[in-house]
């Protein structure tokens, strides 16, 4: 699979027959940097200033045996040892010194870059620097900048401004190659027109390279890696999980109400099961983790009561706990939670109050989580999933109870979404689940589902609905399949807010999803939702056509296990990223082809359909792929299309005229 040669200090390696590394003096493999580097961190976003005080390239190599090579210069060496792994050709990396290491890898010309974990703005990340260091990936700046400023004057914030909750060094490219490195430092990728340079605070374990004839190759040999887990449960697909707050008699009339009007209603999922906290944000949840009974009195039996229309009950939990509430004061008695180095617990900011974090390295702390957060107080009170929020705020001056927090940092959310999923399995509860926003490497062994985090509720490409889809690709392309979004969006302030007809635009998009979830935003009271007058019908249809979608999404859920992505980019199956007309549309598996609104007051939308002949969903017309169109898009009929030859052509066909005469009556 590889040869690994050396000749005159220049050192090759090949995969296949295509040469993967070079390394010459003049342009070395390796690179020892000191450097020094302070943080700055404001509510999860970490600014980062680094000094560099001494760069040495490792221009040296030598053979140390077959497939074992040093790389050294003045008082640096570092050993490269090559084996074949898991479809990958592994470079292991010892004796590293105590500073970052730069690796330096050709590129390809034209080749287009993908990955990086979860990133918002761009798919193609050739020309792009992307930092390897989960944080907040919403900016207090930019929302007061929408808030305040004229709408024409505020411009969209580029790549490089763009934090990424759940960042991940691995990418592949359009010529069929995968990059991997083993890592949980800090670090940055930087994709030049002629070389690639990734750059990590601690030497990574090791770098995984590996070719494929295209993407699903990638995607399974990316799984052979870290192993695919995710899962949605089989009620999931029977409609959407409405997002519901304000309290037990608020739940239930809501619920009831959509399910009387006809909707398909799977899960309720109230957020502020625990207790509300009022900021100058909005409407935020009380970290404390246990049914607020002023609240939500007799939540059990209201649980009954939704059970039983068919009905399931979402909560909400993360690993922080605020400050002076009642478990925050038992952890903080019993020493489970993260301090500085004077001993005194260290408090995080959300908005305006103050929180304690849970160390996740402490095993009575974890063993309290596991069994008396999540387990008695939710699963055995009936809860059958949760959102399992944050994971990126691990300050790296913090003190645990084991380890270097600069290296668990990154790792932190893997080591939340590994806690609740030894929960669920430990109680034996497999019907239930959870989503989580923040990520990295091998978070798909643990996390059901991914969402992609907070959304403005606009349409603007940076934060808004359309970055759902870049957002998702990349995760994707990084070996996660399974994820969702909030319809809707979240974050709202001053004139930041959503309509309904932008709620109906995003409702659209989930309904041809995995998941179909909404969310009330953080000022429910400002922005529109479901059960709005102009909403409900769209609401019913919709739920409706997600619902009778059942055994496709069943389908695309077969192929995620096998580590292929249920959302992918339009040029997935032409493998060239040259194929790509736009960068907003998807397909969900194989056979439906996704095209969402994401333009104001739009009533007919301008589509490039993929190679082959497809059918549009909603009025059966018949288009010849390869080609461009201008199609109707009257709100609530979001432009869908889907294969001639489908397999599940009837089951399309009979969906939307179901649904069509579901809206007429």
């Amino acid at each position: 699979m590889f040869r690994a040669e050396l000749e005159n200090n220049c050192w090759t390696v090949s995969i296949d027959g295509k040469r993967a590394l070079v390394h010459t003096q003049d342009a070395p493999f390796i690179t020892a940097v000191r450097h020094e580097k302070v943080y700055k961190t404001v509510r999860g976003s970490v600014k980062e200033q680094t000094r560099e005080v001494e760069r040495v390239p490792l221009t040296q190599a030598e053979r140390a045996d077959e497939n074992k090579f040093v790389f050294s210069a003045e008082a640096h060496r570092l050993t490269v040892s090559l084996s074949e792994r898991d479809g990958c050709v592994r470079l292991g990396f010892s004796g590293a010194d105590d500073c970052a290491y730069e690796f330096r890898i050709p590129s390809i010309d034209g080749e287009a870059v993908f990955g990086g974990g979860e990133q918002y703005r761009k798919v193609n990340l050739r020309g792009e620097t992307v930092v390897n260091f989960v944080s907040e990936h919403i900016k207090a700046s930019t929302i007061l900048q929408k808030a305040l400023l004229p709408r024409a004057l505020y411009r969209e914030k580029e790549h490089r401004d763009i934090g990424s909750y759940a960042p991940m060094p691995v990418f592949v490219t359009d010529r069929g190659r995968m990059m991997l490195f083993e890592t949980t430092a800090d670090g940055t990728s930087r994709f030049g027109s002629e070389e690639y340079r990734f750059s990590f605070d601690r030497c990574p374990d090791a770098l995984l390279l590996a070719q494929g004839a295209d993407y699903r190759a990638l995607a399974r040999t990316l799984a052979g890696r870290f192993e695919n887990r995710q899962y949605l449960p089989d009620w999931c697909h029977d409609g959407m999980i409405l997002g519901i707050q304000g309290g037990t008699r608020t739940i239930l009339d809501k619920t009831f109400a959509m399910l009387d009007a006809g909707a398909q209603v799977c899960a309720v999922w109230s957020q502020d099961w625990s207790g509300e906290k009022r900021t100058v944000m909005g409407k935020q949840v009380y970290w404390n983790w246990e049914a607020d009974e002023s609240l939500y009195p007799d939540l059990r039996g209201a649980i009954e009561k939704l059970n039983a229309r068919g009905v399931r009950f979402l909560a909400y939990i993360n690993p922080y706990l605020v400050r002076d509430g009642a478990l925050y004061n038992h952890c903080k008695e019993k020493g489970w939670l993260i301090t500085r180095e004077n001993g005194e617990v260290y408090h995080v900011k959300s908005t305006t109050f103050d929180a304690g974090m849970i160390d996740l390295t402490n095993p009575d702390a974890v063993a309290y989580t596991k069994d008396v957060l999540i387990r008695r107080n939710m699963l055995d009170l009936g809860v059958s999933g949760w959102m399992a929020d944050f994971g990126e705020y691990l300050p790296v001056d913090c003190v645990l109870h084991d380890g270097d927090p600069k290296l668990l940092h990154n790792e932190w959310p893997v080591l939340w979404a590994k806690l609740n999923r030894e929960a669920i399995e430990e109680s034996g509860r497999e019907d239930a689940f959870f989503f989580m926003r923040s990520g990295y490497l091998g978070v798909q062994q643990y996390a059901p589902a991914l969402w992609n985090g907070d959304q403005h509720t606009d349409v603007s490409k940076d934060y808004g609905m359309p970055c759902v889809m870049p957002a998702s690709f990349s995760l994707g392309f990084s070996g996660v399949p399974v994820v969702h979004c909030d319809a809707g969006g979240f974050f709202s302030f001053g004139k930041l807010k959503r309509d309904e007809e932008l709620f109906i635009r995003w409702m659209e998009m989930c309904a041809f999803s995995l998941l179909m979830r909404s969310h009330e935003s953080i000022r429910p009271w400002a922005n529109a939702q479901f059960d709005a007058p102009a909403a409900i019908p769209h609401t019913v249809r919709l739920t409706g056509v997600h619902k009778a979608l059942k055994p496709y999404l069943l389908e695309c859920l077969a192929d995620a296990r096998e580590g292929i992505p249920a959302m992918r980019p339009d040029f997935y199956d032409a493998v060239d990223f040259s194929a790509s007309h736009d960068p907003y549309s998807y397909f969900l598996g194989d056979d439906l082809y996704v095209c969402p609104v994401i333009e104001r007051h739009a009533h007919k939308r301008t589509v490039f359909l993929p190679e082959g002949e497809w059918v549009h969903f909603w009025t059966s017309k018949t288009y010849a792929g390869g080609a461009q169109y201008t199609v109707p898009a009257p709100l609530g009929e979001i432009p869908v299309f889907y294969r001639t030859g489908s397999e599940y052509r009837d089951l399309f066909r009979g969906a939307a005229e179901a649904n069509r005469m579901k809206e007429t009556n």
